[in-house]
Formats: C-alpha cells, sequence, structure tokens
C-alpha cells in the first residue's frame, strides 16, 4: 500500500486528514508546528492512535512518519 493510500483511508476512516493530525499531536504536546519532538517515540504515536482512533499498527505509522517529516 502506498503512502498515500494510508493517508486517504485514514481520512476516510477517521474523517482526519495530515493536517488535522499535525495540530492534535501539537494538542497532545507530541509536537510542535506540527514537527515531533525528538523525545517522543513511534510507540508513543501508535498507542495514542491505536487509543484514540482505532488505527492499526501501518496507519499509525504513516502518521508517525508524517509527523516526524519523512513523508510530506
Amino acid at each position: 500500500m502506498s503512502f498515500q493510500a494510508y493517508i486517504d483511508n485514514i481520512k476516510t476512516k477517521t474523517g482526519n486528514g495530515p493536517e488535522d493530525f499535525k495540530k492534535l499531536a501539537d494538542q497532545k504536546g507530541f509536537s510542535e508546528n506540527g514537527k515531533l519532538k525528538p523525545e517522543v517515540k513511534a510507540g508513543t504515536i501508535v498507542s495514542w492512535l491505536k487509543e484514540d482512533f482505532d488505527l492499526g499498527h501501518g496507519h499509525s505509522m504513516a502518521i508517525y512518519a508524517l509527523l516526524k517529516g519523512i513523508k510530506p
């Protein structure tokens, strides 16, 4: 599955797109201005997204990559 397919599926499931997740991560204190803080690990983001949005590991890792700046 392509990165864009993950993002599209996440948007369909949660109603939130990339910019929404950047804002939500900022509100949770995981990021600043949409960029993940260095001390925040992937497991923290995966747990948050599984708990709050019922996302699976792969979809959560796509959001992690987005917050980390690995993917646009």
